[in-house]
């Protein structure tokens, strides 16, 4: 049973290798079995992308069942369609396309695969990508706050650089009314006379317009204190927002491109082995000899061509008689003065129904 599923499997003729020997049988029931695991092969490397692309099993190997299926189609026509000649160059020629053929589809089965088996160096280098895009996230968000940010700083700077500028204005007026009553300044005179009091009260005139300006210039600062912090919650959950796409960045691409990023030689080592699963039933066929079942093909083949080639030459001259007969009757009526008679008379009464039409149709005008 297993051995009639090979066969199937390796595209040849169950019939013809039946009464074959069991070499033979051996030989293709190989090439089948190689053309069935590199199918499987196909269906798990499909699947596997496929996970990481829909996060869903039951669709995963819905399609990836489909996948290797035709995989398997394509393989069992590759190898089928494959005559074996008796010069190798023209067999090598006629295998060419075949053998393209496989190497794509090596190329497809074995990159998912490589994905699975180098999952965890794919995972480090993705975590690597991903400190890099969250870090260039926030420095790309942060250029949107950032002048904003720092021109709340400069104004409020500006407001604290005021409110000292009149504090130091204010001790300095309080130094020169204290000099002014100790003696030390101005008119040094000890006692609060005239020029005291005017100093004193510029003084207590600079003093009442600092103490309003600390209130104003404090509520100033407040409000540009609750916008910088308003901006800067809105710079948070705009990183917050954004983190989610960069966490999910390991789709099918993302590590496609994170393989591509570590060192080459494992992934062509992979390729290589499914490069000569696949193309193995392709160059047994090129390099075994000619068998029991080519010639025994060959054989049913010839026969088959020559039975059309037969039909066809009979064809051919069973028309070239028809015609040669139909030249004879036709030749043949053209002597009869009975039918020159008759087709005469039909021509005689045909033209005058023409002529008392185009009489009546000119009347009817005129």
């Amino acid at each position: 049973m297993l051995k009639r599923f090979f066969i199937l499997c390796s595209g040849a003729d169950a019939d013809i290798l039946e009464d074959s020997s069991t070499g033979e049988q051996n030989k293709y029931v190989g090439i089948g079995a190689t053309v069935f695991f590199t199918a499987i092969m196909a269906f798990i490397a499909a699947s596997y992308a496929l996970y990481t692309v829909f996060d869903n099993y039951f669709t995963s190997i819905l399609f990836g069942l489909i996948w290797g299926l035709l995989i398997f189609n394509l393989d069992r026509f590759i190898v089928s369609t494959i005559k074996k000649k008796d010069n190798f160059m023209d067999e090598l020629l006629q295998a060419t396309p075949r053998i393209i053929l496989a190497i794509i589809i090596a190329i497809v089965i074995s990159k998912p695969l490589e994905l699975k088996i180098f999952e965890k160096e794919i995972d480090r280098v993705l975590l690597e990508q991903k400190n890099d895009f969250t870090l260039a996230n926030k420095e790309q968000i942060a250029t949107q706050y950032t002048p904003l940010i720092g021109s709340i700083d400069t104004e409020i700077t500006s407001l604290k650089q005021e409110v000292i500028a009149k504090e130091t204005e204010v001790n300095n007026l309080y130094e020169t009314y204290i000099a002014e009553a100790e003696g030390r300044k101005g008119t040094e005179l000890i006692g609060k006379g005239p020029v005291y009091k005017e100093k004193r009260e510029k003084h207590d005139t600079a003093l009442a317009e600092l103490v309003e300006l600390k209130k104003i210039n404090g509520d100033k600062i407040t409000s540009l204190e609750i916008q910088k912090a308003q901006l800067g919650t809105e710079y948070e959950d705009q990183v917050v927002t954004s983190q989610p796409i960069i966490d999910n960045f390991d789709g099918l691409m993302a590590r496609v491109n994170a393989l591509n990023e570590l060192p080459w030689l494992p992934s062509f080592f992979i390729f290589l082995l499914f490069l000569a699963i696949e193309t193995s039933p392709i160059i047994a066929k090129l390099l075994a000899p000619k068998g029991e079942y080519d010639y025994k093909l060959e054989d049913i083949e010839g026969e088959v061509k020559t039975w059309v080639a037969q039909k066809e030459g009979q064809r051919r001259v069973v028309l070239e008689t028809d015609h040669a007969i139909n030249d004879r009757v036709y030749g043949d009526l053209t002597e009869e003065e009975e039918l020159y008679a008759y087709k005469k008379k039909i021509a005689r009464e045909m033209m005058k129904k023409q002529q008392d039409a185009f009489y009546k149709r000119q009347t009817g005008i005129l």
